[in-house]
């Protein structure tokens, strides 16, 4: 007899949760492959787009950030619980404010891979699903403008940093 866990079908999902999860859970798993581990790299390492997108001062750290934002969205869609939505969150905070120092935020990010790490909770969650509630997309739209505010930090300091160098000369 088979494990069902390992055959998922859309028998062993909740009525009350979304029909097409199955779906937006590959995509999430290609959309996590792809920022976080697409490029392989001399050594058997693996890097993805938001590593090299991040070498892009302020910038490239506000892109990553928007789609990491987006996985947490999707997780919300799903029905993750706020604690796991809170988790996912520390991750992406933890990669856009380390992946803003020039160089070594940049390797922070190549082996941090929060979008891998994301999925693999979602995943993880997915086999238990609960519904979620308004508050926790009140929750994710709080975290959306916390994020926002970091991401305009982001890229205002470096801009700061070089006008501020123009005018001492």
């Amino acid at each position: 007899m088979t494990n069902p866990r390992s055959e998922p079908t859309d028998a062993y999902i909740p009525a009350d949760y979304p029909r097409d999860a199955p779906e937006r859970l590959e995509r999430l798993r290609g959309l996590a492959w792809l920022l976080d581990n697409a490029i392989p790299l001399p050594g058997g390492f693996r890097v993805g787009i938001d590593a090299l997108i991040g070498l892009i001062p302020g910038l490239g750290d506000a892109l990553g950030a928007l789609f990491s934002a987006y996985v947490i969205n999707e997780a919300r869609y799903l029905g993750a619980p706020r604690r796991l939505l809170a988790r996912m969150m520390i991750n992406v905070l933890i990669e856009t404010v380390i992946g803003a120092i020039p160089v070594a935020g940049d390797l922070f990010d190549a082996a941090f891979k929060a979008n891998a790490r994301n999925v693999a909770l979602l995943e993880r969650h997915h086999g238990e699903p609960t519904r979620s509630t308004r508050g926790d997309g009140l929750f994710v739209v709080s975290f959306f403008l916390l994020l926002l505010a970091i991401v305009a930090a982001v890229i205002a300091v470096p801009i700061l940093i070089v006008v501020g160098l123009v005018n001492l000369f």
